[in-house]
């Protein structure tokens, strides 16, 4: 989770917004809808909302007894690859927000740590630890470009449904490496001297020129 700050929010950042106009009237609402440019930070190695998207917020700010209640929900473009066959991959995502900010000197301000709930400052809250946390909570750990992906070819790294249905390698165990190296050394060594007029002995033991 995105560690909670003390700073005042910055008010030229697109994930702040002010509170004034609900003068802490509990049931007061203001809504608004948002398009954010996309900082850095918002994926994982494997998926990324793209730093040239944006976020498409739609939100609720209502304010209660404690604080303002923060609602809404987050869309964005992801891109990434999958985790099986490696393809490209490109989706949309949907993420729901909730998430309440407490009012200084309320109750839940005095009798909660820092790091546990979300406060105003300055009649502002900053929204963007809380929607970069759900974003990211809401990703993947392991992207597919669809469910039922077989993923790769164990033997040449191809995708397996590119390949041919009777597509297979063999197999060697790996205990019989060694022998099978010397005897095909053997054989290339025989076959060489048959080649060059060497002296080969037949099945009753004649000399064969």
């Amino acid at each position: 989770m995105t560690a909670m700050t003390n700073a005042a929010p910055d008010p030229r950042s697109p994930f702040v917004f002010s509170t004034l106009e609900l003068e802490r009237r509990a049931g007061s609402v203001r809504r608004v809808q948002r398009d954010i440019p996309t900082p850095t930070g918002f994926g994982t190695d494997m998926i990324v909302v793209p730093v040239d998207s944006t976020l498409r917020l739609e939100a609720r700010l209502e304010s209660v007894v404690e604080g303002v209640v923060f609602t809404g929900v987050v869309q964005a473009r992801v891109h990434g690859e999958c985790g099986r066959c490696l393809r490209e991959i490109n989706d949309e995502l949907a993420v729901d927000i909730c998430e309440l900010y407490a009012f200084p000197d309320s109750t839940t301000d005095q009798t909660t740590d820092a790091d546990e709930v979300s406060r105003l400052r300055d009649e502002r809250i900053d929204t963007e630890p809380v929607i970069r946390d759900a974003v990211l909570l809401a990703l993947p750990t392991t992207p597919l470009c669809r469910q039922d992906c077989p993923g790769l070819c164990a033997g040449c790294g191809e995708q397996v449904d590119q390949l041919p249905a009777d597509h297979c390698h063999e197999e060697s165990d790996i205990r019989w490496a060694a022998l099978q190296e010397l005897l095909d050394s053997r054989t290339g060594d025989t076959a060489g001297g048959a080649a060059t007029g060497s002296t080969v002995l037949s099945p009753s033991g004649e000399q064969e020129n």
